[in-house]
């Protein structure tokens, strides 16, 4: 018979950090979502900034009244990412939702979960960013429908900016929209933006369209913004990463101005 194994308990137990990382942000994401966690990962997360992901339900197509349905899923996802414990910023990622359920309900269920989180939605980034880039007249690319896209016409068209042009792929399955081949979307941004434009927004959060900011805006000659450019702008900012980043397009060389909305 082997000679049992002695354990023995250290003399004392380990000194803790406060945390593991100074800062958490925490992603409230789509079931189906391929892209977002990617980009943040790439574009966020590094040995200071932690990201958390929680996903929740979703059924498609894409389609206002499915949108609309994630709303009671929030509190809870949101509740599970690192439970009991603050979060810095929590974002939920889904721009046509964003503006089918509204910025201002959806930062109202998250903070239910984490109070004094910064809550980021991809639309209320979009126009933080745009505007931090001086755009007015913009031109709009979404991978939706048209009755998908229209609330996000009003929703831009509602907070002051001048639409240009807004071109619709028509795509309905959210699974789809990520799998857009990147020189697409390089090709279908030369087309979507009208010349009079101080820039183009790219939406959703599902596109691949963060990685190629750089490449639209040589083609183009006006900044870029897409969904996960500007979330991923505005959760580093909020945590207080002023780094320029400017290879990753015109809006990640620049603060934030003001306190975030």
């Amino acid at each position: 018979m082997e000679t049992p194994v002695a354990l023995s308990l250290a003399a004392r137990t380990p000194r803790l950090d406060d945390r593991p990382l100074e800062k958490r942000i925490g992603l409230v994401i789509l079931a189906t979502d391929h892209t977002t966690e990617v980009d943040f990962h790439r574009l966020v997360a590094s040995d200071r900034i932690g990201v958390y992901v929680a996903r929740i339900p979703y059924a498609n197509p894409v389609t206002p009244e499915n949108l609309r349905a994630m709303q009671p899923s929030l509190t809870a996802a949101a509740g599970l990412i690192l439970p009991d414990e603050t979060l810095d910023v929590v974002m939920y990622s889904c721009t046509s939702a964003s503006v089918v359920i509204g910025d201002k309900e959806i930062a109202a269920a998250i903070e239910a979960a984490k109070p004094g989180a910064a809550v980021v939605t991809p639309s209320a980034a979009a126009v933080e960013g745009l505007r931090t880039l001086g755009a007015r007249r913009i031109s709009v690319l979404t991978p939706y429908t048209i009755e998908t896209s229209q609330p996000m016409a009003d929703y831009f068209a509602a907070l002051g900016f001048e639409i240009d042009r807004f071109t619709c792929l028509g795509l309905s399955d959210d699974r789809e929209m990520a799998r857009i081949a990147p020189e697409e979307i390089v090709a279908f941004a030369k087309e979507a933006m009208a010349p009079e434009s101080d820039a183009l927004f790219i939406s959703c959060t599902a596109v691949r369209a963060a990685g190629m900011i750089g490449e639209v805006e040589t083609a183009i000659g006006k900044p870029v913004v897409s969904s996960n450019c500007a979330t991923a702008w505005a959760c580093l900012r909020l945590c207080g990463d002023q780094e320029a980043r400017p290879r990753l397009g015109r809006l990640m060389a620049l603060p934030l101005k003001g306190e975030w909305p």
